[in-house]
């Protein structure tokens, strides 16, 4: 199995996703765990750490290998979560702002929700509900980051260019999101051409967002940056701060998520390109 991955890599990262997606699709299509009052999909969260263990051991890697590394935690996780404060404070900002100049009356509110394009989602109050959300972000998390910043980069490394195995986990990412809108379009809550539309927004938005944390290893030398910002975009920022109007709640969090990761991405590009300056790379 060790040289099976190792002499088809790309081939191999396109079974492993395809595994991974297709029970994601199923458990947020026909399980809708996130309906429930778990509030949260969360098997294929869990089944993709088991698929990320067992690829490990056939590759005989340690989970260090693929970015979890057994120092630097703290630090990491404090700029991880400094990069999404501070992006998020200025989205929150410009949000406030538009809604404001709509003639909107502003308020926050911190409950759990699960995200929707459509803006319908549950929305569950108390403190257990607040820990599960917690506890189920930090698993999603562990699972995102180290399969696709992780394994799947890694794998495709072997034989590859860094640059090519940055876009190609990128790009699969980016895919992976897909499931969120073709579940609005199965339950007919978008016709086609809004499907495909926020498709490709998905592949552009999330592939952005798997450049920028791959950086953020490649700058730190462990995945624990980009979890902690991919924690705070998923946890607090969409799903327990909410921004709510005599209207509704949370009617531009899409605007939000994006001003907010399109400057944090240019930040750290930029961070980027002036280090690779400074080590004489381009």
């Amino acid at each position: 199995m060790n040289e099976r991955i190792r002499n088809n890599t790309v081939l191999s990262c396109w079974i492993i996703f395809a595994i991974l997606i297709v029970v994601h699709g199923f458990e947020a299509i026909v399980l809708r765990m996130d309906e429930t009052v778990l509030g949260e999909n969360f098997i294929n969260k869990m089944f993709g750490i088991l698929v990320v263990f067992i690829v490990l051991r056939c590759l005989t890697w340690k989970w260090s290998d693929i970015g979890f590394a057994k120092t630097g935690f703290v630090k990491s996780t404090c700029l991880g979560l400094l990069i999404a404060l501070c992006s998020f404070v200025i989205s929150y900002g410009v949000e406030i702002m538009i809604l404001k100049s709509q003639g909107h009356d502003i308020g926050f509110g911190i409950f759990t929700s699960g995200f929707s394009l459509t803006g319908e989602a549950a929305i569950h109050t108390g403190i257990g509900f607040i820990l599960m959300c917690v506890f189920f972000n930090i698993i999603n998390v562990i699972m995102e980051e180290g399969t696709f910043r992780g394994l799947l980069y890694h794998i495709a490394a072997i034989d590859h260019s860094p640059k090519y195995a940055l876009f190609f986990q990128a790009f699969l990412f980016g895919v992976w999101h897909i499931v969120t809108p073709l579940h609005n379009l199965i339950d007919g809550d978008i016709n086609i051409g809004s499907f495909i539309a926020l498709g490709i927004g998905y592949i552009i938005l999330a592939g952005m967002m798997g450049i920028k944390w791959e950086l953020l290893y490649q700058m730190t030398g462990s995945l624990y940056a980009g979890m902690a910002d991919h924690f705070f975009n998923n946890c607090i920022a969409t799903n327990l701060l909410h921004v709510t109007t005599e209207s509704g709640v949370d009617e531009m969090m899409i605007i939000r998520v994006a001003i907010a990761q399109l400057l944090s991405f240019t930040v750290i590009l930029l961070v980027w390109k002036k280090r690779g300056q400074k080590g004489g790379a381009s």
